[in-house]
């Protein structure tokens, strides 16, 4: 079996897996929040735990009454690390973080591999770290699950789109994509475009780039998305670097959606 190992353990969130297990607990008991209705798919970011762990908990939590229900988590992240056009999902059988490795969807993969705009890349998913952050969230709250992690690079937001109504079928498959929002702004400034980010975002706003969110393309093909139109979509959570972890003088924003 291939596993792709952790790449930023100890960076981003704990390398000890005792640690780590002990910290995710700590942010989902202070996430609150009640529970609503069937969650099909989270936006959340992907930060150092110490910067936006706690607003990413607070979309974790939701899933907390589903934990039997949910057997398979489709991923999408932006690409950091290398240049992509279009989408990558990977050769290997599981990705592994310090609480253990998760497996694999091989079917689903299979299903959009030759997709328009799809490619088999490792080194695309080999240092990533906005899908990486998320797995021992899904790894905490969920009893059992099988994964397709799919990098997006710069993308047609329609390509995109047909990846994810491929994947999203039932109440088994939760949806999760990983963004950012602004970057390095000043505070004041982030929650002024990071707030217009939210509101286009509860419109269902297709158009958004790079200098909204990180994960415009992931975030554009699930807006459009047919299996999104079916659903509400609320936000949790809207925070930055600055009240979290960061200087006031350049933050980066985090924000927390539930799509049901």
């Amino acid at each position: 079996m291939t596993v792709r190992t952790a790449a930023v353990a100890g960076l981003f969130y704990e390398a000890d897996a005792k640690r780590l297990a002990r910290h995710i607990n700590i942010l989902m008991g202070a996430a609150g929040g009640e529970a609503g209705d069937t969650p099909r798919a989270l936006i959340v970011p992907h930060a150092g735990y110490v910067y936006s762990g706690q607003t990413a908990a607070r979309a974790y939590r939701r899933l907390l009454p589903y934990r039997d229900t949910i057997e398979r988590v489709v991923l999408l992240g932006p690409a950091h690390r290398v240049y992509l056009r279009g989408m990558a999902v990977p050769s290997v059988d599981a990705f592994a973080t310090p609480l253990g490795e998760v497996a694999l969807d091989s079917a689903g993969i299979e299903q959009v591999r030759n997709m328009q705009g799809v490619c088999v890349s490792d080194e695309a998913h080999r240092a990533e770290h906005s899908l990486e952050v998320q797995l021992p969230f899904l790894q905490t709250v969920l009893e059992h699950f099988t994964l397709v992690p799919v990098v997006v690079g710069d993308c047609d937001p329609d390509r995109v789109a047909a990846v994810v109504d491929a994947l999203w079928s039932g109440p088994e498959t939760l949806l999760v994509v990983s963004t950012d929002l602004s970057h390095f702004h000043s505070y004041e400034e982030a929650r002024r475009l990071d707030a217009q980010t939210c509101e286009r975002l509860l419109a269902r706003d297709s158009s958004l780039t790079g200098e909204n969110a990180c994960g415009a393309h992931a975030l554009n093909g699930l807006m459009r998305s047919r299996c999104s139109r079916r659903l509400s979509i609320d936000l949790l959570d809207l925070c930055n670097s600055g009240d979290t972890a960061g200087d006031t003088s350049r933050v980066v924003g985090y924000g927390a959606f539930v799509l049901h």
